[in-house]
């Protein structure tokens, strides 16, 4: 089973911003990393009078697009997966799943916060919390980084969610 760590937090929190440093800092490290960005409002891949666009507008259920350098899938699906589902149908060969999004999950999450929105945190009483990254100090019973600091943040990543992996 590859480990799974959710990064969420409302909307302008730094997410992206942090999933980003956390590749970079875990591939540092020798870890192969798989992210998945969930967009509760749908996204488009595929462009308007592109090859590949134009096989979906037949009717083509699945278009894989494929060069000597990657591969996507275009599917029409009739429900949101489940994180578990999509790293069960589409990853592999990795040491840790980092998911942006699906902010109900029961998964391990670090929430990422920023005290200039003046928002309340999205996971408290959520058992599923394992961090929170901002840019001050909260009082929660979690242990709280800087959001900027990436280093400090993959130490815990690999004690809390990678440890025991190589076994």
């Amino acid at each position: 089973m590859i480990p799974i760590l959710s990064i969420i937090g409302k909307s302008n929190s730094g997410k992206t911003t942090l999933v980003e440093k956390l590749i970079h800092e875990l591939r540092q490290r020798g870890y192969r990393v798989a992210t998945i960005k969930h967009n509760r409002h749908g996204f488009d891949i595929d462009h308007e009078g592109k090859d590949s666009w134009r096989h979906k507008q037949a009717g083509a259920k699945m278009t894989v697009i494929a060069s000597p350098a990657k591969v996507a899938v275009v599917e029409d699906i009739d429900r949101d997966y489940t994180i578990e589902e999509l790293v069960g149908r589409f990853i592999h060969d990795v040491d840790i799943v980092l998911v942006e999004g699906f902010k109900k999950n029961t998964l391990p999450k670090i929430e990422v916060f920023r005290k200039e929105l003046n928002r309340e945190l999205i996971s408290i009483g959520d058992n599923s919390l394992i961090a929170v990254a901002g840019n001050y100090d909260i009082d929660i019973d979690v242990p709280c980084f800087d959001r900027n600091d990436a280093k400090d943040i993959a130490d815990f990543i690999e004690e809390q969610v990678l440890k025991g992996m190589e076994s």
